[in-house]
């Protein structure tokens, strides 16, 4: 049975998503029980949850939000032993899951959900490998957690719906916007399109048609300002005008199968990771990484505040 309210969550890897899961889970006025084998992770976990506190505080705290109720215990099993909900974030590795979840398993209480960070193994690679596997399941974030709303939550094939359910209320309310994945995917389901993204992205960079600095232009300074609004078959449905999504189907239907029978299939070679790798340094040869990723936190914030007071966006 699956029902306990959560009051305390163990993180269970303590790197850029842990580190902001756990931010994320403080300022919904949770504890926190942290662990990670790594050294110096106690001190870096606080570092970093320092670092993503004053955005959390601009978004609003929830009651009781403390940055002191976080704890560090170095022993896996300690850590999971008395908490209300598990949220794993170690990597992206089969072994590595399964003897996490095996020993994760065995430590906390029969009834604590189980989640998997995982941004491309479904749960039935490894819920066998724990006690009591109809609890195990992936809640997948998006970079950064403490920001970035989206969860996608998947069920494997011993994920029972109870467990399914009570995962998607709980990401809910601590302020997520959780979506279940009704099949287990690689890649679940927004990486697959992002992807997609990528894959002609970098085809059109290998092919020269674009610099990879003049691609990035082109998706940050046009679709992914509507993007950050709308999913792509409501903005699909405005491009129709009066006749909507049927309009856009109807009449750019013949052309958008043209362009799909055109999209390239790039393979990643050295020369093309090459490239792309110099593309990226080239776009920020003037740019501080450190306050370019500090200005983007920043301008985020201001976009979920404002998409927070929008009362007419789905």
């Amino acid at each position: 049975m699956i029902a306990r309210a959560v009051e305390r969550v163990a993180v269970v890897g303590t790197g850029v998503i842990g580190a902001s899961w756990a931010a994320h889970f403080l300022a919904r006025g949770l504890d926190v029980i942290a662990t990670d084998p790594s050294p110096d992770a106690e001190s870096r976990l606080r570092a970093d949850v320092d670092a993503a506190w004053p955005a959390l505080v601009e978004l609003g705290l929830a009651p009781h939000a403390s940055r002191s109720r976080l704890r560090f215990v170095p022993e896996l099993e300690s850590a999971v032993a008395d908490v209300d909900f598990v949220q794993e974030n170690g990597p992206e590795r089969e072994d590595v899951k399964r003897e996490l979840f095996r020993r994760i398993g065995e430590a906390a209480a029969p009834d604590v959900i189980l989640a998997s960070s995982s941004s491309g193994f479904g749960p039935s690679v490894f819920q066998d490998a724990a006690r009591n596997p109809e609890r195990v399941l992936v809640g997948h974030p998006f970079n950064p957690p403490h920001l970035v709303p989206l969860v996608e939550v998947v069920g494997g094939r011993a994920t029972s719906d109870e467990a399914l359910e009570a995962a998607m209320a709980f990401y809910a309310a601590v302020g997520k916007r959780p979506i279940r994945i009704r099949r287990e995917l690689v890649g679940h389901v927004v990486n697959r399109i992002q992807a997609a993204l990528w894959r002609e992205a970098f085809h059109l960079v290998e092919s020269g048609a674009v610099t990879v600095p003049e691609v990035d232009a082109a998706i940050a300074h046009g679709p992914g300002l509507r993007w950050a609004l709308m999913g792509p078959c409501l903005l699909n449905h405005l491009s129709g005008g009066p006749g909507g999504l049927k309009h856009t189907l109807d009449h750019l239907g013949p052309l958008m199968e043209r362009m799909w029978a055109d999209l390239g299939t790039p393979r990643l070679t050295p020369e093309l990771k090459a490239a792309l790798v110099a593309g990226v340094g080239q776009e920020l040869a003037a740019i501080d990484p450190a306050a370019m990723l500090a200005e983007r936190d920043r301008l985020l914030v201001g976009l979920l505040s404002a998409k927070a007071k929008a009362n007419n966006l789905p």
